[in-house]
């Protein structure tokens, strides 16, 4: 019995296999929390943030086309401890729903978190609802004072399973898709 080898496949596999991974994110179209603020008010904190969303043009299309885009605004406060990993204090999340509606020529903002709905007529104006981000209750807790190195860490995640079933594949292939944010620490001050 004869067995056949082509080399040019092996080869071929071999180059695939040991090729570096493609970077995965776009950094053009990433979210990114450019501000973050933790007030204290009596016995509540207060969450103040300023995020930037970026679209790339596949996701831009999509909503043009009506189809609804999820982010989810993860908000945690952790304090760091020496052996062990950090110790959340306090850990919340506001999600929102992004829509073009094209009869009505509007864009539709949902804060699902709470259920609060407001009807747009431009982009800008819808992206800057869900850019800003003003006294957000976080934490009542009259006696917490965080320790020097406690901090609050905000993430901006696009939520891809909620895109349409055909769209799915396509979103996680396509780094056009990767519109979340990595994880950004803000010290906390007394």
């Amino acid at each position: 019995m004869r067995v056949f080898v082509n080399y040019k496949t092996l080869w071929m596999l071999a180059w695939l296999v040991c090729w570096p991974p493609l970077p995965v994110r776009a950094e053009c179209c990433a979210a990114q929390v450019k501000m973050a603020q933790l007030v204290r008010e009596g016995p509540n904190y207060l969450l103040s943030a300023d995020i930037d969303y970026q679209f790339s043009e596949k996701a831009l299309a999509a909503l043009q086309n009506g189809v609804p885009l999820f982010w989810e605004l993860q908000i945690k406060i952790q304090q760091p401890r020496e052996l062990l990993w950090s110790k959340t204090l306090a850990e919340t999340s506001i999600r929102y729903r992004l829509q073009y509606h094209a009869l009505l020529n509007m864009y539709r903002v949902k804060n699902e978190s709470n259920g609060d709905v407001q009807n747009v007529s431009s982009l800008a104006a819808a992206l800057d609802l869900m850019s800003t981000l003003r006294n957000f209750h976080i934490l009542d807790n009259a006696g917490f004072a965080p320790a020097p190195a406690t901090v609050l860490a905000l993430k901006v995640d696009f939520d891809r399973n909620a895109l349409p079933l055909p769209l799915r594949p396509l979103a996680y292939l396509s780094k056009q898709w990767y519109l979340s944010s990595d994880w950004t620490l803000w010290p906390l001050k007394n």
